[in-house]
């Protein structure tokens, strides 16, 4: 009987996987010789060894589970938040803060195409998690403190106070720029999260991009609504003191549930608002929605223009009135 062969394995060495703090905890660095630098590579190394001995012994032996393995989209496990947060506490250092309040104690006034951008910053940056660390703006490190920072508070919140920012919202009113917030009162520490809702990802609005500070490094990814775990115990909160856009193309969303045009401002490359997604599910429904594969959503694509196309050559249009970008007329058909 042949012996199985066992792939060797390296993952990243600031990986919070279980399997990785677990042989980090139970293996010494120098345990094993070689150029094998990572916890859950060793334990996995070890386990193949001890398989092998049993199979010397002629003895079956079951598959072994590897130690490590990429986090599989929808995965909780995969994805739950292990994300220990700090308390109130001021701005730190000498970092550029936000707006002061004003002198009757109102909140500086945002955006939401602030608020995502600046989320975006941090995502870009990879800003490490920490609970004790803050970046240079002043903003801790942590969930709570990342959402401070979109939001452009005073001062760095926790879990218990954030929602003091906020108006509390329905899920069908969730826009880019509110928070979902889960703040565990029993025990803070335990699951206790927040992330920011940067708009939703399908049509059947399931999944959206969530904007969050959690390890290794601040991310925006699709995620299941509200979360991975605990979905039900998300609160979703709007910022007291926001300003709505009247134009542009970021993440505006005055009138995304009416038949009135929005602007040619808020379509084509780069845009990513409610009312892309509100244009793709009308196409649907009109019967051009073929070229989506996985449903519309706020941020503007290539299926979205050749829907808009097929639309407007369906009017009998043709060369730029056929521009598979919606004016006024296109949209007063497509929702007529």
């Amino acid at each position: 009987m042949e012996a199985p062969v066992f792939e060797e394995f390296d993952p990243a060495s600031d990986c919070d996987c279980p399997g990785c703090v677990h042989w980090r905890r139970v293996i010494p660095p120098s345990s094993l010789p070689g150029p094998v630098g990572h916890p859950a590579a060793r334990g996995a190394l070890l386990l193949a060894a001890a398989a092998g001995a049993v199979l010397a012994a002629g003895q079956p032996v079951p598959a072994v589970a590897a130690a490590h393995g990429p986090a599989r989209p929808g995965d909780p496990r995969g994805d739950e938040p292990d994300t220990p947060q700090g308390d109130q506490a001021p701005l730190h250092g000498p970092g550029r803060g936000p707006a002061e309040p004003g002198a009757g104690g109102e909140l500086p006034a945002t955006t939401r195409a602030a608020i995502i951008n600046r989320a975006k910053k941090w995502v870009a940056s990879r800003v490490p998690y920490s609970n004790t660390e803050y970046w240079p703006d002043g903003y801790r490190q942590d969930c709570s403190g990342f959402v401070s920072m979109a939001w452009n508070l005073p001062g760095n919140e926790w879990t218990g106070s954030l929602s003091t920012f906020g108006v509390r919202i329905s899920r069908d009113q969730v826009q880019p720029g509110d928070m979902l917030l889960f703040h565990n009162a029993a025990d803070p520490q335990n699951g206790s999260h927040v992330v920011l809702f940067g708009g939703w990802a399908d049509y059947t609005h399931t999944y959206y991009l969530a904007y969050e500070q959690t390890r290794p490094h601040t991310r925006g990814q699709s995620t299941p609504y509200a979360y991975w775990s605990n979905s039900d115990r998300y609160v979703p909160y709007r910022y007291k003191g926001l300003a709505e856009e009247r134009s542009g193309a970021g993440v505006s969303a005055p009138g995304a549930t009416s038949s009135r045009y929005p602007g040619r401002s808020f379509f084509g490359p780069g845009a990513d608002n409610p009312h892309v997604t509100r244009l793709g599910e009308q196409l649907v429904k009109k019967g051009f929605g073929t070229y989506y594969t996985s449903g519309p959503g706020p941020r503007w694509g290539e299926a979205d223009r050749r829907g808009v196309e097929a639309f407007q050559r369906a009017q009998g249009w043709r060369g730029g009135a056929a521009d598979g970008c919606p004016g006024p007329e296109t949209w007063r058909r497509l929702f007529s």
